[in-house]
């Protein structure tokens, strides 16, 4: 039995992207669905329409290429936008994986999965660019220096935006922060 490819791509159970150069070249239902929009509304643009804003589009993309660079493949969770629809604008949590097509291109050719959180993790507080960033490090275990380092910024400067979410999710220590962020 031949296996259409095309097909695997248009109903696979995740959202799924091509890309070149961090543009949508193609897109597959499920991630139209998930951001609420059409496909014809996302091939030929930039992925930056899928991020709450431009400097978490240029850092995020900062971050990435390094990582790339050495494993040919990124993951990460990270809170993306919905485009369009009647929940055009809001705000979720996305498990992204992406692997070049050509390791030394890596932002050039490359295929993506993204995966809606939200059912799972509610966006309860409004975020900062910079508060999204450093809880998607804390879910990822990370301690206030290695944040830092990822984000290359001072670890002190991690404790005073790691103490901004604590106050915004009124958690009394980090592991309830870290709970409220994944209970949602």
């Amino acid at each position: 039995m031949d296996i259409d490819y095309r097909l695997a791509f248009e109903y696979a159970p995740i959202g799924m992207v091509l890309s070149r150069d961090r543009v949508i070249i193609d897109c597959n239902r499920q991630l139209c669905d998930m951001f609420g929009t059409q496909r014809e509304e996302l091939v030929g643009q930039s992925f930056q329409v899928l991020y709450p804003s431009a400097e978490e589009f240029e850092r995020i993309g900062a971050r990435i290429a390094p990582i790339m660079n050495r494993q040919g493949s990124y993951a990460d969770d990270r809170i993306m936008k919905r485009v369009d629809g009647r929940f055009k604008g809001e705000v979720f949590w996305c498990h992204v994986t992406g692997r070049a097509l050509d390791p030394a291109e890596p932002l050039g050719a490359g295929i993506w999965t993204l995966e809606d959180l939200s059912s799972r993790r509610a966006v309860k507080a409004e975020l900062t660019a910079r508060e999204r960033e450093v809880a998607a490090h804390l879910l990822e275990g990370l301690t206030s220096k290695e944040i830092g380092k990822a984000l290359a910024i001072s670890y002190r400067t991690v404790e005073i935006y790691r103490a901004r979410l604590m106050r915004k999710y009124k958690a009394s220590t980090t592991a309830d922060l870290v709970h409220k962020l994944t209970a949602g």
